[in-house]
């Protein structure tokens, strides 16, 4: 199991010891924190890799899947460091893992009535659409961090982008690699809006991922 995490001190040991539930060996990458996140998450039980200065989602992502595929790990099965993954929904994704091992799969999240910014809803609706034009596939929650990647295809592919866009250009390339795309529903967890925090800087984030998907798009 993967987990990135950047500044999050504050929830990554309960994201860990709740993720221990699944029974997995569990890697946190801390992408350059200024604070105590790497001490937390080992004081949880996991092992910890470190960037000396923040690279970016997508750059812990890929240190995480390298580290795993040096282990012999077939699989990485990521999940966000803020809490809003939950352990008791792993062995949804693993059960649809096992049932296509060469399926890249994602944990489509059931918002149910709990709060969402309506600019979150509006960005991850648009990601979609971009992603169904551009990989000719239907990705429930392209946005979604819990997943499973199989990184004997995946480590290859020629992804660009080490921040947030990674997440959705990795889905086209794999779609175009012959990769299988999977969505299953899970229940998550989002705290009243006011108490959120997060990395995703809505401009700078949101340029960056549109600047990644354009040549994707214009190159179907």
């Amino acid at each position: 199991m993967l987990i990135p995490a950047y500044e999050a001190a504050a929830t990554v040991g309960a994201v860990v010891a709740d993720a221990w539930t699944a029974g997995l060996p569990i890697l946190v990458v801390d992408d350059g924190s200024r604070d105590d996140t790497a001490a937390r998450a080992r004081t949880a039980g996991a092992e910890v890799v470190r960037h000396d200065a923040n690279r970016g989602k997508g750059a812990a992502l890929l240190t995480g899947m390298r580290r795993l595929a040096e282990q012999g790990f077939t699989h990485a099965l990521t999940m966000d460091a803020d809490g809003q993954h939950l352990g008791r929904t792993i062995p949804v994704l693993l059960a649809e893992v096992a049932r296509d091992p060469t399926a890249l799969v994602v944990g489509a999240r059931a918002i149910g009535a709990q709060a969402v910014a309506a600019a979150n809803l509006l960005g991850n609706r648009v990601a979609n659409l971009a992603v169904r034009a551009a990989a000719g596939r239907v990705v429930d929650d392209t946005q979604s961090g819990l997943r499973v990647y199989p990184l004997a295809t995946v480590l290859p592919l020629p992804v660009s982008g080490l921040h947030f866009e990674y997440e959705t250009t990795v889905l086209v390339h794999a779609a175009r690699a012959g990769i299988p795309l999977r969505s299953v529903m899970v229940d998550v967890y989002y705290p009243p809006i006011p108490l959120r925090r997060s990395h995703y800087r809505k401009v700078l984030d949101t340029l960056r991922i549109i600047r990644a998907m354009l040549p994707l798009l214009l190159r179907r």
